[in-house]
C-alpha cells in the first residue's frame, strides 16, 4: 500500500493518487495494441510501488484498456487493488447495463469494485440504471457503484433512485484550471462521505510547465506537476486519476504522495489560479 492514503466506507483504502488509463490501449471506441507491453509495465510498477487504485473505461480503446488492465494486476493480490470502470451512456439501460458488466469483467478477468455511468444519458432514465448497477452489486459483480460527470442535482437525483445500496463515488473533472466542481458537488461529497475521483487533474500537461506551481515547488524540492497533484490531494475525499502512461510521469506522480503544502501555499496557489480563470 502507498504510503499516502485515503478510506472510503464500502470501499477500503486507496492511495491518495489512483492511476488513469484514458489514451492507453487505444482512443474512443478504438483499440491500439502497439504499446502493450510497455503500458502493461508502467501498471505493474504502479502497483509494486502502492498506487492500488486504476480507473478505465468500456470505451477507452473499446474495451481495450480494461485488456490490459486485466493483465496487468496479475499475481498481484486482488482485494488489495480496487478498480473502476464505467458503462457509456449509450448502454444505460438495465439489459445493456448488465451486458456491459459482463463484457467488461471478461476482458479485466475479474469483478468491478467501482462501477460507474460514464455520462448522464438523455434517454435513459437514470432510475433505471441505478436499478441495474443494485442487482449486479447483488450478484457480486460489482462492490459499489457511481456517477461521472454528474452535478449535485443529478447526483440528488440518481440518489433518489437507490433502494438497496448508495451512490459511493463521483469521477468529474477537476483541477486547478478547471474548477467547476469546487462551489457545489465537492462540499456535497464531503458532507455525505463519497469518494471524488478526479479526472484530468495536470489538464493534459498544461500545468506540468506552470513556472508559479515550479517556484513553489522549489520550496519542496517538487515539480509543478508534483505541486498540482499535492494541491488535489490535500483536499478532502478528492483522489486525483492522472493518466499513467509512461515509467518517468508515474514515478513523478507518484512523489506528489507523502507530503502536504503548507496551508498558506495552499491558498495562495488557489487565489492565484482563480485569478488566471477569472482573468482578475
Amino acid at each position: 500500500m502507498a504510503r499516502d492514503i485515503k478510506c472510503f466506507r464500502n470501499i477500503g483504502c486507496v492511495s491518495s493518487i489512483g492511476m488513469g488509463t484514458w489514451g492507453i490501449g487505444g482512443g474512443f471506441w478504438e483499440p491500439d495494441y502497439r504499446f502493450d507491453r510497455e503500458w502493461i509495465e508502467v501498471l505493474r510498477r504502479g502497483l509494486e510501488l502502492g498506487l492500488n487504485l486504476i480507473d478505465t473505461a468500456e470505451m477507452y480503446g473499446g474495451g481495450h484498456s480494461e485488456e490490459i488492465v486485466g493483465q496487468a494486476i496479475k499475481g498481484f493480490k486482488r482485494d488489495e487493488i480496487v478498480i473502476a470502470t464505467k458503462v457509456w451512456q449509450t448502454n444505460a439501460s438495465y439489459e445493456n447495463v448488465l451486458k456491459s458488466a459482463r463484457r467488461s469483467m471478461e476482458r479485466l478477468g475479474t469483478y468491478i469494485d467501482i462501477y460507474l455511468l460514464h455520462w448522464p444519458s438523455e434517454s435513459i432514465p437514470i432510475c433505471e440504471t441505478i436499478k441495474a448497477f443494485e442487482k449486479l452489486v447483488d450478484d457480486g459483480a460489482i462492490r459499489v457503484f457511481g456517477l461521472s460527470n454528474f452535478d449535485v442535482d443529478g447526483i440528488k437525483q440518481a440518489r433518489e433512485c437507490c433502494r438497496k445500496y448508495d451512490i459511493a463515488v463521483v469521477q468529474n473533472r477537476f483541477s486547478l484550471i478547471h474548477r467547476d466542481d469546487e462551489r457545489a458537488v465537492i462540499p456535497y461529497i464531503q458532507t455525505e462521505g463519497l469518494m471524488y475521483m478526479a479526472y484530468t487533474p495536470i489538464e493534459r500537461g498544461a500545468l506540468t510547465q506552470d513556472t508559479y506551481l515550479a517556484e513553489v515547488g522549489r520550496k519542496y524540492g517538487k515539480t509543478a506537476t508534483q505541486v498540482a497533484l499535492n494541491w488535489l490531494i490535500s483536499i478532502e475525499n478528492v483522489v486525483p486519476i492522472p493518466k499513467t502512461s509512461n515509467l518517468k510521469h508515474l514515478e513523478e506522480n507518484i512523489d506528489a504522495l507523502g507530503w502536504r503544502l503548507e496551508r498558506e501555499d495552499w491558498e495562495k496557489i488557489s487565489i492565484e489560479f482563480l485569478k488566471r480563470i477569472y482573468k482578475i
